[in-house]
């Protein structure tokens, strides 16, 4: 049985991570581990910081809603030698967030929110603060259900001309944009890059990659046409049309697979 994992508590003190001390778990995780999961003394559990921190050991304490945990191992990870921003646009209904529980449960690690031209949903004023903290949220809950130690960042939102820019300037790494219409497939691409100066910079020394999904009326062309000129490389997933809450994460698996990540 895998166990589960949680959240370490915020300490204003230094902690040492260390085999046999005793860790306070966030109090929200343990009050979901202790009325839902009806956790136990002694039970396997794991805790996690969120950056690469992981410690394996069982339940010490329960006290009312509050939970320790005895330290048997301290792992830190090293971040994936391929770096995935989620660049979603905003969807109505609850279609971009499926999109990134589900980039997330894939390995995304960070994810930008894209207000696009055809987007229904429009964050604005105080909407922008409550859908970020919204959006943390569920890539923070997906990140603790895939028992992931690294847990992806939202940013701010990025209006079309500000994805653009960043693109320009090289700040998103290489960038592929889910296109339909597009005459090269994801698969294409990456086949052509194979065993190239180009793959060896994708997935090894350059890190950083991003994929542009569009909202449910498609990315408009004079997006498509800005986010070329920038140096994107437009790509599609075959014939089928996803949706946006599928297209990332199918992109994102391909990926994932091709760069030995999976391995």
């Amino acid at each position: 049985m895998v166990e589960p994992l949680f959240r370490l508590a915020n300490s204003p003190e230094p902690v040492a991570y260390e085999v046999g001390n005793i860790v306070k778990i966030d109090a929200a995780d343990a009050k979901h581990a202790v009325s839902v999961r009806r956790m136990r003394v002694g039970e396997a559990v794991q805790l996690s910081d969120g950056q690469g921190l992981r410690l394996r050991g069982v339940v010490a304490t329960i006290d009312g809603q509050a939970m320790s945990m005895s330290i048997n191992e301290v792992i830190r990870e090293i971040p994936a030698n391929l770096h995935i921003t989620l660049v979603q646009a905003l969807a109505k209904g609850d279609r971009d967030e499926l999109a990134i529980q589900a980039a997330t449960e894939l390995g995304a690690m960070a994810v930008i929110p894209w207000q696009s031209e055809r987007s229904i949903s429009v964050w604005n004023d105080a909407k922008i603060a409550k859908g970020v903290t919204r959006w943390q949220t569920i890539v923070s809950e997906a990140a603790k259900q895939s028992l992931r130690a690294f847990e992806p960042v939202v940013s701010q939102p990025l209006a079309s001309k500000q994805l653009t820019e960043h693109i320009e300037d090289g700040s998103l790494g290489m960038v592929l944009v889910l296109d339909p219409s597009a005459d090269s497939s994801l698969t294409d691409l990456l086949s052509k890059m194979n065993g190239s100066a180009a793959v060896s910079n994708a997935f090894g020394l350059q890190r950083e990659l991003s994929l542009i999904v569009g909202p449910e009326g498609g990315i408009s062309e004079s997006e498509l046409e800005s986010f070329e000129a920038a140096g994107a490389h437009r790509v599609h997933l075959g014939i089928e049309i996803l949706r946006t809450s599928t297209a990332g994460v199918a992109a994102i698996a391909v990926i994932q697979a091709l760069s030995g990540s999976w391995a």
